[in-house]
């Protein structure tokens, strides 16, 4: 949540010592590989080579692996000193937009942690995982009431293959109806990538719809991507959009969609800007992913796990994914597949990721409605003062506020030869992570900025006296040094062509 301030921006100065790294370079580590430490004489473990054993695999014997040969310190300290060189949210500041970097409650974590929900075997019987059940049922419950999508599917593992639990959904619609002329889905030209991409995999036939001159989807340019609807089977629009804007034109888009006999698929990439706030089955909504790992709780850095249930309204929910948890009498159970003959399928071993849908509940539960709505109003009270306190130090492609996260671009500072890629590494400099880089692609030179609600004033203010004084160096003529940041990081600046074209993945002694 947001906090008061606790220093003047003037101060600044004297913080700078504590998050850039030059003045502790003693305890930041060139590590090796661990087959660079390997020693003959001192292996990881010492053992008699078996004698007269047969297989029980039947398989030929395994010869050499490879694995390198070290004590048990020294694997123990390489891996110690690997993790000191990660970014995570835990360590600093973390604007990534799109992607609600929020910190992590540890509550969550706690409460994913006991035994009862660690230890969990999907293949359990019912009667000993009535207590799990009962988290999914009370998260399906939850989720359809923020959004007014009461059809609840908890199975996709991320964002993505919620997406395509999505599609799949109005596509089996459409395959029930008999709509075979129903082939394109109309796509805004700011999408997530993932979008048109999920289309195409499910079968359709892609549509854009330009954005580029408000940053919106309007109602002219919908009519004339619809055409006479004939052959349009639905639409997928984030809202808020990718440009950290609200589709100001979203409930007559939709209206004139479900006159077409589309169905609106809503991207939830961006729902942190509107959970307690806003229900997405207001503005029209059909059929949404919610990212877990991003809304409610653990941010999805670090490689997961992520989580990305769908919702449905009333009409798409017999088409949707299987299983979901259904009341059995006294009792709660997971549906058999075969169960409801018009679902699109399974898309998954078992049932999800479970661990998330604890963190989840937790994240609501510990919140409560008051709690949640404070989250979004804060998330997009936090974009907008970073907006307004840079708005004249970088260009602002679009007009007035902005949600959750705001967009910035380079256009100034290019005038003098430094790039949105040249600011990105500054911050990395200063001991932050950057924010989104060059997407989205309508806009050129694009940086996308999301603070979330859990940044404090005094982190904000941090961020922005960087991204002030980034942009006063720059405007004096000291553009030179950024081009060669960070110089203070573990790994100073790459030749990144380089590196993509001639990638050098095998270590070789």
């Amino acid at each position: 949540m947001t906090q008061p301030a606790m220093k003047n921006e003037e101060n600044f100065e004297d913080q700078s010592s504590m998050i850039n790294i030059d003045d502790n370079r003693g305890l930041h580590y060139e590590e090796n590989l661990l087959w660079e430490k390997e020693r003959a004489d001192t292996p990881g473990v010492d053992l008699p080579k078996p004698q007269g054993l047969k297989s029980r695999t039947g398989m030929n014997a395994r010869g050499e692996i490879g694995l390198p040969q070290v004590s048990e310190p020294q694997v123990v300290r390489h891996f110690v000193r690997l993790s000191t060189l990660n970014y995570s949210i835990d360590s600093g500041f973390f604007p990534l937009g799109s992607c609600t970097m929020k910190h992590n409650p540890r509550l969550n974590e706690k409460v994913a942690r006991l035994p009862g929900f660690s230890h969990v075997h999907p293949l359990q019987p019912t009667s000993t995982i009535q207590g799990a059940l009962a988290v999914m049922y009370e998260l399906q419950h939850w989720l359809g009431e923020l959004t007014g999508l009461p059809g609840v599917c908890l199975t996709p593992a991320a964002g993505a293959h919620g997406e395509l639990a999505g599609i799949m959904t109005i596509r089996k619609a459409h395959e029930v109806k008999g709509n075979t002329h129903k082939t394109v889905i109309l796509v805004p030209d700011s999408a997530h990538g993932t979008n048109p991409a999920t289309a195409a995999m499910c079968g359709f036939d892609l549509r854009v719809i330009p954005t580029k001159e408000t940053g919106r989807v309007t109602v002219e340019a919908f009519r004339e991507a619809l055409g006479d609807g004939q052959d349009v089977a639905g639409m997928m629009v984030t809202n808020p959009n990718t440009c950290g804007l609200f589709e100001s034109d979203i409930q007559e888009i939709s209206k004139l969609l479900h006159d077409a006999g589309g169905y609106f698929y809503c991207d939830g990439a961006n729902f942190n800007a509107l959970v307690g706030k806003v229900r997405p089955a207001d503005f029209g909504v059909d059929v949404m992913h919610i990212n877990l790992h991003k809304t409610f709780s653990t941010p999805h850095g670090g490689g997961g796990p992520g989580s990305g249930p769908i919702c449905v309204t009333e009409e798409l929910a017999p088409y949707m994914p299987t299983p979901i948890v259904v009341k059995d009498g006294d009792g709660l159970r997971l549906e058999q597949d075969g169960e409801r003959e018009t679902s699109c399928g399974r898309l998954k071993g078992y049932q999800g990721q479970f661990g998330m849908f604890v963190r989840a509940l937790t994240y609501m539960m510990s919140h409560g409605s008051d709690g949640l709505k404070q989250v979004s109003e804060d998330a997009v009270l936090n974009a907008n003062y970073v907006l307004s306190q840079l708005k004249d130090d970088y260009h602002v492609p679009y007009d007035g506020p902005c949600m959750h996260e705001c967009l910035l671009t380079d256009k100034l500072q290019k005038e003098n030869g430094v790039t949105t890629l040249d600011i990105a590494k500054a911050l990395i400099e200063r001991g932050m992570h950057p924010m989104t880089v060059y997407f989205p692609l309508v806009v050129s030179g694009a940086m996308l900025i999301e603070p979330t609600e859990t940044e404090s004033k005094d982190s904000l203010d941090y961020f922005i006296h960087v991204m002030r004084q980034i942009a006063a160096d720059i405007a004096a003529g000291e553009e030179d040094k950024y081009h060669n940041y960070p110089q203070s990081a573990p790994r100073k600046r790459l030749d990144e062509v380089k590196a993509a074209r001639e990638p050098r993945l095998r270590w070789r002694s």
